[in-house]
């Protein structure tokens, strides 16, 4: 099959997200969790967090258009923090149910009987998470081709069981049990192949264990 992008642009809408979304690959699957200034809570599932750096510790998230209420962008600008939580199987559909469009009194948390859980920060964490950090907002940058905005957070918190962690920093994900999704509705647990030595030129990389 060979699309060019005058058939891209010709397709079923439909059909044209589904396809760009998974072209792509596998992504990341994070729940973000907010509150309002009033504390009310907020739950949106995302497949578009990014690693932006370690230091500092920045992650980068992009943000739909704001033609239509966006509670999650409104309360990371308002309250200037939101929780990152990561994805087990155990509740993938309460995490996927979160995507739908609830009114802003009503708090996925309780819509999708999933745990807040908080630390000194105002925005909740998933308490069925085993791993979740806390970002504090640090910068937006609008993207102009398609209305989005990417947001800037630095990492305040980090929140995950010890024996997840290795002696050199790297966390063992699949020991964690987080998976990943691909499109906009398909979630998939992972399997370790390898990890290799630091790339070099003139020698080849080595197998290295965790």
């Amino acid at each position: 099959m060979n699309i060019c992008k005058e058939s891209l642009k010709n397709m079923d809408e439909r059909y044209r997200v589904n396809l760009i979304n998974s072209l792509t690959g596998f992504k990341s699957a994070s729940l973000i969790g907010t509150s309002d200034l009033d504390k009310k809570t907020n739950l949106a599932i995302m497949s578009s967090v990014v690693h932006l750096g370690a230091s500092p510790s920045l992650i980068g998230l992009i943000i739909r258009p704001s033609s239509v209420p966006r509670h999650t962008y409104e309360n990371i600008k308002n309250t200037k923090f939101f929780s990152v939580n990561h994805i087990h199987a155990d509740f993938i559909d309460k995490a996927h149910q979160t995507s739908a469009r609830y009114d802003k009194e009503q708090s996925e948390f309780s819509e999708c009987n999933l745990e807040e859980f908080y630390t000194s920060y105002s925005s909740p964490y998933v308490k069925e998470s085993h791993i979740k950090y806390m970002c504090e907002f640090r910068e937006e940058i609008p993207i102009v081709i398609n209305n989005t905005i990417l947001i800037i957070g630095e990492i305040v918190e980090i929140l995950m069981p010890d024996e997840v962690i290795g002696h050199d920093g790297f966390i063992d994900l699949e020991m964690a049990g987080t998976i990943t999704c691909s499109g906009l509705d398909r979630y998939h647990s992972t399997n370790h192949l390898a990890r290799f030595s630091y790339a070099k030129p003139n020698r080849w990389p080595e197998k290295v264990t965790f």
